[in-house]
């Protein structure tokens, strides 16, 4: 059964409110699907009806369970290789090089579990493990945040993307998985952030991931975070997208080329 057009529109409105994400005609599968095992908690077995409680008289927390629910947090470790690559290759050593004893800066800006923010710091270190490094890692949603503070993965999370060099020199085992080395864990942070709301307390930044979030966005979304983003960063920083965005629309950036990734500079 297909959640109604006005429990549909309902969620849609929320979480367009609280993320700027648009869920249009045709994602009523995806919530129906993602709000499944939310109704079941509540021992609800009807999606529909259970968002027609939480609308007439639902909890902050269980609005703010759908809102996390609908948040889309696919990832892995070292995910399109040919961007970390490039990263390894040319943009990392750039900043190194050109910050001098400073520390670079790196935001991982949709970081979900963790897994790009990390893998940051896995290439920091293999580039130079005597340089600071300071990468920060934010997600609207606190559950996945809290996941990636703690920096322990379970074996299918471990399986995707990593060798097992970098297993062993990374990772330690224990009874509840692999945990991340606390070495490489105390260069890298986590918290909660809203890209469609201003930026608190973030300093000035080196490199930006802001990969396949826009595409969730509107088109005037897209043009304020853009801006938001470009006032946090240090200049002769890097902007980097997801394969299927761009930031030409924008005069705020300038498109730079390197091998088959298209990175962006602060105009």
């Amino acid at each position: 059964m297909t959640i109604d057009a006005i429990e549909f529109d309902w969620v849609a409105d929320l979480v367009r409110r609280e993320t700027a994400i648009v869920l249009g005609a045709g994602k009523e599968y995806l919530v129906e699907t993602r709000l499944t095992p939310l109704a079941y908690d509540a021992g609800e077995p009807c999606v529909e009806e259970w968002v027609r409680r939480v609308r007439s008289g639902g909890t902050p927390h269980q609005r703010r369970a759908i809102v996390e629910a609908l948040t889309t947090n696919e990832t892995s470790w070292f995910r399109d290789g040919p961007v970390f690559d490039v990263l390894r290759d040319t943009v990392l050593p750039g900043l190194l090089s050109a910050r001098g004893a400073a520390p670079v800066r790196l935001w991982s800006a949709a970081a979900s579990t963790g897994q790009e923010a990390y893998s940051l710091a896995m290439l920091c270190h293999e580039l130079d493990p005597h340089r600071r490094a300071e990468i920060i890692g934010t997600d609207v949603a606190s559950a996945v945040v809290g996941q990636a503070a703690g920096g322990c993965y379970d074996r299918l999370a471990i399986s995707r993307g990593l060798t097992a060099q970098q297993r062993a020199a990374y990772f330690q085992e224990s009874a509840r998985g692999w945990r991340i080395d606390p070495s490489l864990q105390r260069h890298v942070s986590f918290r909660t952030l809203n890209l469609a709301r201003p930026f608190d307390g973030l300093p000035r930044m080196d490199l930006v991931l802001l990969r396949n979030v826009l595409i969730y966005f509107d088109a005037p979304t897209r043009l304020d975070v853009l801006r938001r983003v470009r006032s946090v960063m240090a200049p002769g920083g890097w902007l980097l997208l997801g394969t299927a965005e761009s930031a030409n629309d924008s005069d705020l950036f300038v498109p730079e080329r390197i091998g088959a990734v298209t990175l962006y500079r602060p105009r």
